[in-house]
This record gives structure tokens, sequence and C-alpha cells, in this order.
């Protein structure tokens, strides 16, 4: 049984730790249970009912009517709310709660309902991408386990192939090669994926290495593909010196050729960029970036 602080559930659900205690004195609304040594902790069941009011009270449905339900009816109301709803937030708070009942039929309906609502691409930068960084928080404080962080990554990958198969094309296109990668001890993949199914539907042929290239081994790739640019993402945290060492070889290495770079360190840490260099922060950004590249001239 996993055990929940109230920060934990506060991070979760998005509701703060005092609102909490308040809706627990007036209303009775989840008590939490007690260690021996009185310290206040929270189950999963505990969480799953705080999601779902809180689901609810963003909705604008007031507490003390919320108190008046059971949890079935709470439950019932919620699925009700999240089948009809057309907030981005709703549903990222769907898939979280699917993600802590480890519920694999919720969180791919809701998966394919916002894919079917909203298109590929949007569901992709205004759910997921989202839906990710609250998971990599609430993983990096120990609000989650790291087998409910790797639940939801694995159904979510599963989606992106998908979406990429379709996109494969027919032929090859000797003059619009790109190759996708991302550098030695980088493992998170999503954004890669995603701009790369945005580049096989600009008509682009991709060639997709994954995680954790050396980097020598680009060496011997482009020699052989003669690529027109390198993309690669950059979440794990890195120092901003050693970040800008890698870009400085890249530039000596492939001066050349142009390398579209996109993630969280890039935007936290905004390194200094070579001249062949480009942040790529959203799809509009990179197809802007693919009609230029068309025109280059190499």
């Amino acid at each position: 049984m996993a055990v929940y602080t109230i920060k934990d559930v506060e991070k979760m659900s998005g509701i703060k730790a005092h609102t909490i205690r308040v809706w627990e004195r007036r209303y009775g609304i989840v008590i939490p249970k007690r260690t021996d040594t009185n310290i206040r902790y929270y189950t999963d069941e505990d969480l799953r009912e705080l999601l779902n009011i809180s689901i609810l009270n963003k909705n604008g449905m007031k507490i003390s009517k919320i108190a008046e339900l059971d949890k079935d009816e709470i439950a019932e109301k919620v699925e009700k709310l999240l089948d009809s709803s057309h907030e981005y937030s709703h549903i990222i708070d769907a898939m979280l709660l699917s993600m802590v009942k480890i519920d694999e039929y919720a969180l791919s309906n809701a998966i394919d309902n916002a894919w079917e609502q909203y298109g590929f691409e949007k569901l992709i930068e205004d759910i997921v991408f989202p839906l990710l960084e609250r998971i990599g928080l609430l993983w990096q404080t120990n609000a989650i386990y790291p087998v409910q962080e790797r639940f939801v990554s694995n159904i979510l990958r599963h989606k992106f192939i998908i979406a990429i198969d379709k996109e494969i094309p027919t032929k090859q296109n000797n003059n619009k090669k790109l190759i996708f990668f991302l550098p030695e001890g980088e493992l998170h993949e999503f954004g890669l994926l995603f701009y790369s199914y945005i580049a096989r539907k600009e008509g682009f042929e991709v060639i997709y290495l994954g995680a954790s290239i050396p980097l020598q081994d680009l060496e011997k790739v482009q020699r052989v593909t003669h690529a027109k640019a390198f993309i690669s993402a950059h979440v794990t945290a890195i120092d901003k010196q050693e970040l800008e060492n890698m870009f400085d070889y890249f530039k000596d290495t492939f001066p050349s050729v142009y390398f579209y770079i996109t993630g969280l360190q890039i935007r936290e840490l905004n390194p200094t960029l070579p001249n062949n260099f480009f942040v790529v922060s959203s799809a509009a950004d990179f197809k802007k970036y693919l009609i230029e590249l068309e025109d280059a001239d190499f």
C-alpha cells in the first residue's frame, strides 16, 4: 500500500494543504490515518478520493455539496464530467487518476478520446507534455512510485508509435533526411518522438536513432546518410557548461549541418548557442524551421 504525506497529496491533486485540512475539519472529507507516532498519512484510496473531489470542485461544485455524496456517487459524477469535458486540465486530472489506480483501460481511453477530439498534435502539446511535467515533478519529490511513471510512459510511447507509423514515407527522400537522436545518458524520448512525427508528416525522411547515442557515432551515421539536420532533446539535468561544450563539439564536427534542439534543459539553462543551432519550442516553431530547411543551400 502506498503512503502519501499531505504535501504529496497537495502536489498530486493541486489542492492546497491548508484547504485539505479545512475540508477535513468542516466536512469530514478524507480523514487521514496516523502512524504510531501520530504522523498523518494518506493511502492510495484517500488520494483517489481527493483527486475526484478536486475535479468536481474545479468544475464549480461546492465542497458542501460534494460532502453530501458518498464515494460511489462522487466517482460516478467525475466519470460523467470527464466524458463530456473539453478542458485540458480535466483530461490531465483524469490521466493522473488513472496513473494512481494503474488503470490501463481508463488511461488509454482518455488518450484516445482526446486524440479524436483535438488531433494528435494538440493532444501532445497541450495535454501529454503538461502531464509529463507534472509526473516528473511528482517523481522527483517521491510523491509517486517509479512504476507508476513507467506505466504511463509505456502506454504513451505505444500511442506515439501508432501515430508515427501512419506517417512513414513510402519511398526514400535523399534531399530531406533528418537525424533524430538523444545524446549519451539522455533517455526521455517523448519530445524527440513528437518532432519526428511532425517531420514525417511534413514529408521529411526521418532517421531515428533513439536514446543515449554516443556522440562519435553520429559522425559515422552522417558519413552514410548526408542528412540536412540533426534534432535532439535535452531533459535530464546537466551542467550548463557541459551542455555548451557538447554543442561546440557538434559545431566543430558538423559545421555545415543545422541542429534543432528542444527540452527542459534548453529552457532552464538558456545556453549560448553556435550559429547553426536553433531552439524548437513548439510544433509551429518546428514546422517553420522545416520550411526554411527545404530552401537551405547545402
